[in-house]
């Protein structure tokens, strides 16, 4: 299992035999940043606490100084938290990404999910149909080799 936490079924051969077909819309060209609102997010909905106890001094001086409207409530000895109500801001607002409509890009690397061992150039198509024609040949080829056996 990697890093991320993605389950992969352990490849069969070396990355160098296979093919990465992706579709993929990167953050810098695709997104742009978004409020809260726009994304929907829960925080700013249905408002949101913080645990005071549990939290470092600095981040709990910087929660209480940064002008979003909260009540202190205290549930019990050890247990206050700062509730914030809804419609402001989250603490991660920055990080909120919202598309900008541009076509995602179509991408072809050979190699799969540990590399390119060969360091053969990414293709990238200009047109959709392009990628899935290349992608359909590929499909072709692999069931031509698997009838051989």
């Amino acid at each position: 299992m990697s890093s991320s936490n993605v389950f992969r079924i352990e490849p069969a051969m070396p990355a160098h035999a296979y093919k990465t077909f992706a579709m993929v819309s990167p953050i810098t060209t695709h997104m742009r940043q978004a409020t809260c609102e726009e994304v929907g997010c829960d925080q700013y909905r249905q408002g949101w606490r913080v645990h005071v106890q549990a939290l470092p001094p600095d981040l709990l001086h910087a929660a209480r100084t940064s002008g979003r409207r909260y009540r202190e409530e205290q549930v019990a000895e050890g247990q206050t938290y700062l509730v914030f109500e809804p419609g402001q801001a989250c603490f991660k607002a920055e990080t909120h990404r919202a598309p900008i409509g541009r076509p995602p890009l179509f991408l072809v690397r050979e190699g799969d999910h540990r590399g390119n061992p060969r360091g053969t150039p990414t293709r990238l198509y200009d047109r959709p149909d392009q990628w899935v024609d290349d992608f359909a040949t590929h499909q072709n080829n692999l069931a031509d080799e698997h009838r051989k056996g």
